[in-house]
């Protein structure tokens, strides 16, 4: 999941997974796979940004930086 803000810049959590596209229109709306929209304050580059290193995170890390929890 990835960190966002709303436009009134309550922080929230999105499951970049279930992304379907982020447009700016002036704000940027994402657009869930449940149809829901979501506006936030950051741009699409950084939107994209933030669901790129959550994906290094996950499949990018060596065994020693994976725990069981």
């Amino acid at each position: 999941m990835i960190n966002l803000s709303r436009l009134n810049k309550e922080a929230f959590l999105v499951n970049c997974d279930l992304i379907e596209f982020v447009e700016e229109t002036p704000n940027t709306v994402i657009s869930m796979a449940s149809g829901r929209k979501l506006v936030v304050s950051e741009s699409c580059e950084e939107v994209k940004r933030r669901v790129i290193e959550y994906k290094r995170q996950i499949y990018c890390a060596g065994p020693e930086e994976k725990t069981d929890k």
